[in-house]
């Protein structure tokens, strides 16, 4: 089918002095603009069928704040809500959204305008839609590791040497493949850039500076290659997989030098890609969705009465060590949010533009749940991301539970019954096959 094919792109640094997102750091406001933060849009569209795409530079988006957004999108555009699929990248040095600590706010007045920028964005998308051609190619480029760590006594944890006598190995996958689509009106030139890969963009973690980080790198060297176009970066299944190799084999990088290292990996895997991509003017193209409701694991009593008791200590001001501080917040956070209701919704998509499917979801979902999701597809390519319409937290396998530690103990940011995962793969694969 013929598609039309729109793409708008706009800044949306806040004001220095806004707090960085952080986590654990509970007075991080930015001081330094090292590179603008952006939101970019593409809105593909057919006789029968129409889907807006925008990717955000930051940490994650509250399911409160996509939900009311999707619906003012939809209203300005004339499109229905379920066809607006709002991801963020995973920058760590944006804007703090979600409540981590019980001392950092909410950036409201961001999210507020962010709001107002999205809808300005998804407009201008719709209205410059032309007829277009689509391309796509698989790669790969490893830009991720996994990063959760597996000991002789049967615990396992985020990082820690791997030096250690009692380490046995790494818990889970990882994934190199490098997915990207391109966009081109009917004369040849590029309207816009989606690609997809695996990794945590960590580089200015608790920095005092707003970056988009190694996709915002790539996209400056697209944009040196191709013009001021947008280019939207979706972030794949990454909640156990990090930036940096961590066998400590290989040279010590420093941040400067992971971003520039992993932006080009990023930019070059897409380029290539580009240059060996046939551009089709006659390409399918379908879209479905679907609200998967899930149990959230609530924490165990004595864990819930430790937390408490670290929190009402630091509130008092008195001190802590800093990865106490994230847990016992998380714990009695999950208790308080979901405590009378124990029960989330995240929701899934999946859109077909020719070959290639993109499956999207909320969660930081562990590496080994996108690689089954991409095992059990009827697409030739499948690309699966993460922080999409939503904020699910850490979805561990049941590896992850079993060992424990950050990002497989219950918090609210990794709240998912153990059952969850392996659910979303169902519902994905269910899903891809209404489309193929």
């Amino acid at each position: 089918m013929i598609i039309h094919t729109g793409a708008a792109s706009v800044v949306i640094t806040p004001p220095l002095g806004t707090q960085i997102q952080g986590a654990g750091v509970p007075d991080q406001p930015a001081k330094v603009i090292r590179d603008e933060l952006e939101a970019n849009a593409v809105y593909f569209c057919s006789d029968d069928e129409a889907v807006l795409l925008v990717s955000c530079d930051v940490g994650m988006l509250p399911t409160d704040f996509v939900i009311a957004t999707r619906a003012a999108i939809g209203e300005a555009m004339g499109l229905a809500e379920s066809n607006v699929i709002i991801s963020a990248t995973h920058t760590h040095s944006a804007p703090s959204v979600s409540r981590t600590n019980w001392v950092k706010p909410v950036a409201e007045d961001f999210l507020k305008n962010l709001r107002d920028q999205l809808m300005a964005v998804a407009c201008q998308a719709k209205q410059s839609a032309v007829v277009s051609k689509i391309g796509w190619g698989l790669g790969h480029t490893q830009l991720g590791y996994n990063r959760r760590c597996c000991w002789s006594d049967g615990s396992h944890s985020m990082y820690n040497p791997t030096g250690r006598t009692d380490f046995t190995g790494f818990e889970g996958p990882e994934d190199s493949a490098h997915v990207a689509f391109f966009a081109c009106d009917m004369e040849g030139k590029l309207l816009a850039v989606i690609h997809q890969n695996t990794a945590h963009p960590t580089c200015f973690y608790a920095g005092d500076c707003f970056s988009s980080d190694f996709p915002g790198a790539a996209r400056s060297h697209l944009r040196d290659s191709f013009g001021d176009i947008p280019v939207l970066f979706f972030n794949g299944a990454l909640g156990d997989i990090c930036r940096q190799e961590t066998m400590g084999i290989g040279q010590s990088e420093t941040s400067e030098q992971v971003l520039k290292r992993n932006g080009h990996l990023l930019a070059g895997e897409t380029l290539r890609l580009f240059h060996q991509a046939p551009l089709h003017d006659d390409v399918a193209f379908g879209h479905v969705y679907e609200d998967l409701t899930v149990d959230v694991r609530l924490p165990d009593p004595k864990r819930l009465a430790w937390a408490r008791e670290v929190v009402a200590l630091a509130q008092s001001g008195k001190a802590s060590k800093p990865e106490n501080y994230i847990a016992a917040w998380g714990i009695a956070l999950l208790q308080d949010e979901f405590g009378e209701n124990p029960v989330d919704t995240l929701r899934l998509h999946v859109v077909r533009l020719g070959d290639v499917a993109l499956v999207t979801q909320p969660c930081e979902l562990y590496c080994q749940f996108g690689l089954d999701i991409k095992r059990r597809s009827p697409a030739p390519i499948t690309s699966v991301s993460s922080l999409t319409d939503g904020y699910g937290g850490y979805c561990p396998t049941m590896y992850g539970i079993l060992g424990g530690g950050y990002s497989g103990e219950s918090y609210q940011w990794c709240r998912l019954a153990p059952e969850a995962g392996y659910l979303l793969v169902d519902v994905a694969s269910r899903m891809l096959r209404q489309l193929w």
